[in-house]
């Protein structure tokens, strides 16, 4: 008499290694996250001014470094140099997308002041009404 063996398939998985993993991914992930930061190295100069109001909506920023290139912090290449055109076209298109967003210029303390207000005039070309200026807190 031939025995036939059957085997009962498996109805459950073990989730528990799969949930260990989740969690050392998790903390390598919260510790990792703040040191990739990505931007543009600059000496903002030193103010008492009271914070801009918050509309739930991220600012653009324009930075303008020592050496008067500008930068963007909309795009894939944040830290690249653009140009003034790039720099309008890029504006205007953020502002027709999202029309209440504020815009700000983080400016180095060593750059010359002409530098700033061309960078002013270009968003002001784009249709920027307001430009803010970014500073460090006055200790």
């Amino acid at each position: 008499m031939a025995r036939s063996s059957k085997r009962k398939p498996m109805g459950e998985i073990n989730v528990v290694p799969y949930i260990d993993v989740m969690l050392v991914l998790l903390i390598i992930f919260m510790i990792t996250a703040p040191l990739i930061q990505q931007g543009v190295e600059i000496d903002l100069p030193q103010a008492n001014a009271n914070p801009v109001a918050d509309n739930n909506i991220q600012p653009l920023v324009v930075t303008v470094d020592k050496q008067g290139r500008y930068f963007l912090d909309v795009g894939e290449n944040t830290e690249q140099a653009i140009s003034t055109d790039t720099l309008q076209l890029k504006v205007a298109a953020v502002l027709r997308n999202q029309p209440t967003t504020a815009v700000m210029i983080r400016g180095d303390k060593g750059v010359a002041y002409g530098e700033v207000v061309r960078a002013m005039t270009t968003l002001q070309a784009a249709g920027v009404p307001s430009v803010g200026l970014l500073t460090d807190p006055d200790n």
